[in-house]
């Protein structure tokens, strides 16, 4: 009888409202005292702490538990909040929906059946067509929440796919069978674009070859004569192109690929067009909308809401001109969601989408858009590729560093310059350590990557509270530990064995 007094119901409810309390509680006494988005801490000096904890011995008092917990992971965490955290695409979240996740969880229901989620099912459709409208893909548009940009990729290319055979069998002189097809078939995207794209890909029986990068300008964007010719040559070799990936906002450069020029492409060879919107889908949203145009003419497309719309994870959507493609991922079984259903027209989600059990995620995004209003979003959006701006300008005019692209979003990939003459490698070696020493020190925290060959360092800015003294005092602090990495090189001082300077990686596999 003790344990039933954990579950949440009519006669828990104040004790739920207790634990709660003294949770959120502790969670905003952390957040309000954060001094660093990180404390430094190693895993081989935090995970003791962590596996010296008998999961067979509760501790039967959320006090205490919660306790255990700022030791074991309140005090350690990376905190996205921070105004020095400018490594990946993570946000701080946006308050109305962190009141959303607190629903959701205690409600908890499943988006697969009406019958499990009733309203929540008409509140996720009502935000999938208002996503839809925003992008432009008109009235026939449907599409599915999901659990990120790797999953909406994911989906997005199997319906691809399976259109692609569709079409190649209807159009066929022979008979022809789908392992004859899935040889033949190709993803052209960009040198630039996401490493989701190559695991889809493998996932979907292709394997990564069937994967063609094409080149990118100095901005970082696919070329569309590259584009062009690859096209002409498929179709020369009687390969079937089966998608183009563009890719609005890259990981590493938040680069937009020319989406109309891609556009006309795809529609002269009839070919689905994809497009990886999960970083610049916050334009939707922005005075910078027009950045996005020819996103309307795609066939699908990826978008994160947990990236550029200040939601927590996952909160994300892949959205399909036509509702029709969707069928490529319906299966009807007869204890969920039989095929009389479909006929009587009840909503069920799981035909739509590759998850069946999946959370009502929506609910942030909604709360978010009937508190603040989509111009709240899009105005936090832009004050962070505003200060993308003005970093880079600070950067361009520091002969310290060295900056690749100015951006088109809020990222920005630069390196530090060794003052006089120094080999490639000593220059990884001396930006690499910077990054490190600097996350050791819990001061900030950078993210690294490769171009062209070489290790460089990067700035994601997704927190409006940064600042361009924020950004000044990092790139200071950059200076300070590469150049006391270089002097220790340069005196002797180092203890690193000769030839372990850090080795050139591809790019895609950064």
């Amino acid at each position: 009888m003790r344990s039933r007094s954990h579950l949440l119901n009519d006669r828990t409810a104040e004790h739920y409202r207790r634990s709660l309390t003294e949770g959120i509680g502790r969670v905003a006494e952390k957040i309000a005292g954060t001094e660093h988005p990180f404390t430094g801490i190693t895993p081989s000096q935090l995970a003791p702490a962590v596996t010296g904890i008998d999961l067979e011995e509760p501790l039967g008092d959320p006090a205490a538990a919660l306790d255990e917990l700022e030791d074991i992971y309140l005090r350690d965490a990376v905190y996205f909040h921070h105004p020095r955290y400018l490594a990946h695409l993570n946000c701080p979240v946006v308050i109305p929906a962190v009141l959303g996740e607190a629903v959701i969880s205690a409600v908890n229901s499943s988006m697969d059946t009406w019958d499990q989620s009733a309203g929540g099912t008409l509140v996720e459709r009502h935000l999938i067509a208002w996503t839809a409208e925003r992008i432009g893909l008109g009235t026939a548009a449907d599409g599915i929440f999901t659990s990120g940009g790797t999953q909406s990729n994911l989906q997005a290319l199997l319906l691809a796919r399976e259109e692609a055979c569709r079409l190649a069998q209807k159009n066929s002189a022979k008979p022809l069978r789908k392992p004859e097809i899935l040889p033949r078939l190709r993803v052209l995207t960009s040198e630039c674009s996401h490493f989701s794209i190559e695991k889809a890909a493998t996932l979907l029986g292709l394997g990564a070859e069937a994967v063609v990068s094409m080149p990118c300008d100095d901005d970082r964007r696919m070329r569309p004569s590259a584009l062009a010719a690859e096209l002409e040559r498929c179709e020369r070799e009687d390969l079937v192109v089966m998608a183009v990936v563009a890719t609005a906002g890259t990981t590493d450069f938040g680069s937009i690929d020319p989406l109309p020029d891609i556009a006309e492409l795809c529609e002269r060879a009839g070919t689905w067009m994809h497009v990886d919107a999960a970083y610049g889908c916050g334009l939707l949203v922005s005075r910078r909308r027009h950045l996005l145009d020819g996103i309307e003419r795609a066939d699908s497309v990826t978008v994160d809401y947990h990236k550029s719309f200040f939601q927590p994870v996952s909160s994300s959507a892949v959205l399909v001109r036509d509702q029709a493609a969707l069928r490529h991922v319906t299966y009807h079984a007869d204890y969920l969601n039989p095929r009389r259903m479909a006929e009587n027209a009840i909503p069920n989600q799981v035909d739509k989408s590759i998850q069946t059990t999946r959370r009502f995620d929506a609910l942030k995004l909604w709360l978010t858009l009937r508190i603040m209003g989509a111009a709240g979003v899009g105005e936090l959006f832009d004050e962070v590729v505003d200060r993308a701006s003005e970093a880079w300008q600070l950067l361009r005019d520091d002969p310290r560093f060295e900056v690749v692209t100015r951006p088109q979003l809020s990222t920005l990939v630069f390196r530090y310059l060794p003052p006089q003459p120094a080999s490639g490698t000593l220059a990884d070696e001396v930006n690499l350590h910077a990054r490190q020493a600097l996350f050791a020190s819990g001061e900030a925290v950078v993210a690294s990557t490769v171009v062209d060959g070489r290790h460089y360092l990067k700035f994601t800015l997704l927190n409006p509270e940064t600042s361009i003294d924020d950004i000044a005092a990092v790139l200071d602090l950059v200076a300070e530990h590469a150049g006391r990495r270089l002097t220790a090189r340069q005196g002797g001082l180092d203890s690193r064995r000769p030839g372990t300077d850090p080795e050139p990686v591809h790019p895609r596999a950064s």
